[in-house]
């Protein structure tokens, strides 16, 4: 059942919420009112991204890739991990609030793409549509689905990317001990820093 738009709204507002207290290191939060939906176990993603002179970059992307929590506290917990996301050099500071801008990635479960010929597994992803998770036992690399588009990849450049995300080698994926899932998100963004809250489309 799709996710309703005031409650990918209340999400992002919700993210925007515990993001900001978390930054400017207050004691409490204000939580905007939810509905029974955030009770619900549910994988999410929260993307922070800076916006300058029209221009968006990457600042920060986190989450659980399967329903662990419920979706209020996995908004939660991925807010303020975003923030700190590992790969930048510094945790988001205070002064950089206003200019970000933050989309929530609601996750459908994973489902494994097999094919009795692993040279056919890109043609079963759905490049805007689904995201995907390529997995060993001891490493994963995720992406969401509007990384592809967003990238201007084709469905194996998409797979390869993955696997050297997980650290593995780009043909990795061609390897029946290599593990190849999709998923799907619903996801809603701010328009600009602190605005108006829409549905986004990962293909567009």
């Amino acid at each position: 059942m799709p996710f309703a738009l005031e409650d990918g709204k209340a999400a992002v507002r919700l993210a925007r919420a515990v993001l900001d207290a978390h930054v400017r290191g207050a004691s409490s939060v204000k939580i905007p009112a939810l509905s029974p939906v955030f009770a619900e176990r549910r994988g999410v993603f929260v993307t922070l991204n800076t916006l300058e002179s029209g221009s968006r970059s990457l600042r920060g992307c986190i989450g659980y890739s399967t329903p662990i929590k419920p979706l209020g506290e996995a908004i939660r917990d991925v807010a303020v991990y975003a923030s700190e996301d590992p790969r930048f050099p510094h945790p988001v500071g205070p002064g950089e609030l206003d200019s970000i801008v933050i989309e929530v990635s609601v996750l459908t479960l994973p489902r494994e793409v097999k094919s009795q010929l692993r040279a056919d597994l890109p043609a079963k992803v759905r490049l805007g549509v689904d995201g995907v998770i390529v997995s060993t036992a001891e490493t994963s690399g995720l992406f969401l689905p509007q990384v592809a588009t967003e990238q201007g990849w084709d469905q194996e450049t998409y797979l390869s990317e993955a696997c050297m995300k997980a650290g593995l080698t780009p043909d990795a994926w061609l390897d029946g001990g290599t593990r190849v899932e999709v998923f799907q998100a619903e996801v809603f963004g701010e328009e600009l820093p602190r605005g108006e809250i829409a549905r986004v489309e990962p293909g567009k």
